[in-house]
């Protein structure tokens, strides 16, 4: 009986694929299942692996996994998706959650069998989410809220157990706010574009109109309009003006976006010589205005509210400089060995992303041509043919562009145990797999250097305790790889994060300006920023004498300016916290052993997404 499990798992698995293609109408999905995370990606997707041990719980959460993926790919467009998503980041997130209830609600209604699973996926998604035991409504996103709120009224099913508290506590403001909004949507159900306009009205309705942005529908209008009043201008240009024109016009705007972003660089360095040095040990007089961060960016649109009483005890420091050689060694040793068995299954995936990578560094060649390097598989026609001209050939230009990736690790106390043990693994095996593949690779962890305030907290105490004060804890910023540091040298370090006493609390957005400041002074044309954290920014000395959100308020800001006005290219993964609600680019995990297969799965994306804009070379014309 035994022997049977594997051939049932592997049937269950046959049929549930072919089931997938049916429902979506889709031959060209390919269905996977493995430990990494649940997903949809284009026409791929991934599933839980399912052995001959599972339980029917088992079954049912990956049948509604597999339910919801063939929803989307049947009753979901993009193109429209994308036309009415809003522009600021927690509207845009109620219109993902309310799309999503949406497509789930079809299947819902159309097979009691759909419903069952979807049910059971909820069941287990929500049952593992640590936002169902908050009992603060500040503390609690109001999108997830809206989306099973709305799923209740379009299917009648309640919201799961384990998250009903939750979803009460923002029942009452929704329902004052947006009841009759909510009311509409259903006449739209099986019309996105018709739901999509609805949903924007309903998130007007929660108070955030402003992050609406303009009215693609009216938006379109106004083109229209445009085309009609002038048809002709664009027909009396002759082609080759046109064409002319055209790449003159791309250049100048090539300049233009060169010439501001030297602009900014130069005033950041300008502001930084004219704001005051702790350093130099000259302290603030109480009376004057404790010193502020600079941002990534000067901007008046910024608010201007966040502020260090003191930055004179923060700390950057190296990693071998905060223990002996010996100790390196040792820790190092224990990280080996706690996870020998999770080594593997990193190696395997960064292995992927190395062949995906490579792939897009392959040489290629334009053959055929009349001047270039002489093709050697054409001296025959040279010889046999001495007037044939197209016997050369010319290497393409290559599509990857030279890179360099920052991961930047949460060192929180929270982070403590497996989470950490994985987090330098996955860090380890990557930048070795990167290294390889000529992408330059930099690690980085922030935490503080006391618990509950430092020596930033006793000055502050000495000085008379002024009124909000500020960020009150001494940062430390710890480097255990530079960008131009060989794997080699560095991977001794990674097993600081092993020791005893170094995780701390955590300050993220400060982090992410010092991370994000340090890749702006590369030289290289990409720069990629990792951010991995398993909660928002805590400091219990900060938030005792400043308001209860200051810390996450600031963290919002600076994301925001580098997502909106920053070259770095920001990505975020969150262990057992939805950073989703932060970040654009983002995934959250359940589980710390998912987080390897997390992690390149988002730097394989964000590499494929490159190499798709990019737009191939000219060949020149046979003749």
């Amino acid at each position: 009986m035994a022997a049977e499990k594997p051939d049932r798992a592997e049937r269950f698995k046959e049929v549930l694929g072919t089931a997938m293609k049916s429902m979506a109408l889709d031959p060209e999905l390919t269905v996977s299942f493995g430990n990494e995370q649940p997903q949809l990606v284009g026409h791929k997707a991934k599933l839980p692996q399912i052995s001959g041990a599972a339980t029917a719980k088992d079954i049912a959460i990956t049948r509604g996994l597999a339910d919801s993926f063939t929803l989307k790919l049947s009753h979901h467009s993009e193109s429209v998706h994308g036309k009415y998503r809003p522009e600021g980041k927690n509207a845009r997130a109620v219109f993902e959650a309310v799309e999503q209830a949406r497509i789930e609600a079809i299947g819902s209604r159309a097979m009691a069998g759909v419903s069952n699973n979807l049910s059971a996926m909820m069941d287990d998604r929500y049952g593992k989410m640590v936002v169902n035991r908050s009992s603060n409504r500040k503390d609690t996103p109001l999108e997830e809220a809206v989306g099973l709120i709305v799923r209740e009224k379009l299917t009648g099913l309640k919201p799961p157990a384990s998250v009903a508290a939750y979803v009460d506590l923002w029942r009452e403001w929704v329902d004052e706010k947006a009841s009759a909004k909510i009311s509409t949507l259903e006449i739209a159900l099986h019309d996105q574009q018709a739901f999509a306009r609805l949903s924007r009205d309903l998130i007007a309705a929660l108070d955030m109109a402003d992050e609406l942005g303009e009215d693609p529908d009216q938006s379109e209008e106004n083109e229209e309009q445009e085309a009609e009043e002038d048809p002709g201008e664009r027909s009396e240009t002759p082609q080759g003006e046109e064409q002319e024109s055209e790449q003159s016009a791309a250049e100048e705007v090539e300049g233009s976006e060169g010439e501001s972003d030297t602009a900014e660089m130069e005033a950041q360095q300008i502001d930084t010589e004219d704001s005051p040095d702790d350093a130099d040990g000259q302290e603030q007089e109480d009376s004057e205005e404790p010193w502020r961060p600079q941002l990534p960016f000067s901007s008046l649109s910024n608010e201007n509210f966040y502020k260090v009483y003191s930055n004179q005890f923060d700390e950057e420091i190296n990693a071998e400089d905060l223990c002996d050689a010996e100790e390196l060694t040792r820790l190092r040793a224990y990280l080996d060995k706690q996870l020998s068995n999770l080594q593997g299954v990193v190696a395997r995936l960064a292995n992927r992303l190395q062949r995906r990578l490579m792939a897009q560094q392959n040489r290629s060649w334009d053959f055929d041509l009349e001047e270039g390097v002489l093709d050697a598989a054409r001296l025959t026609r040279v010889i046999t043919d001495p007037l044939h001209a197209l016997s050369f050939k010319v290497e393409q230009d290559t599509k990857f562009r030279d890179t360099v990736v920052t991961l930047l690790l949460d060192n929180s106390g929270s982070m403590r145990g497996r989470p950490i043990t994985v987090a330098a693994t996955c860090a380890d095996i990557l930048a070795r797999t990167l290294e390889r593949c000529g992408v330059k690779v930099e690690i980085l962890g922030f935490t503080t250097r006391a618990w509950k305030g430092g020596q930033s907290r006793e000055k502050w105490l000495a000085a008379g305790k002024s009124v909000n004060p500020g960020r009150l804890n001494d940062l430390r910023h710890i480097i255990y790889k530079a960008a131009d540091e060989p794997w080699r040298r560095a991977r001794k370090n990674l097993g600081l994060m092993m020791r005893e006493g170094l995780l701390k609390e955590n300050i993220d957005g400060e982090a992410l300006i010092w991370a994000h400041n340090r890749l702006l002074g590369r030289s290289e044309q990409r720069r990629i920023l990792m951010v991995i954290s398993d909660g928002a920014p805590v400091d219990d000395s900060t938030l005792s004498v400043n308001s209860g959100n200051y810390l996450e308020r600031h963290l919002r800001q600076v994301i925001a300016d580098i997502e909106g006005r920053s070259p770095v290219e920001l990505i975020a993964v969150g262990i057992g916290h939805d950073v989703t609600r932060y970040y654009k680019r983002a995934v959250t995990i359940i589980d710390a052993e998912e987080l390897g297969g997390a992690m390149t799965e988002k730097l394989a994306e964000l590499f494929e997404e490159n190499a798709e804009i990019k737009k191939p070379s000219k060949k020149r014309a046979r003749g």
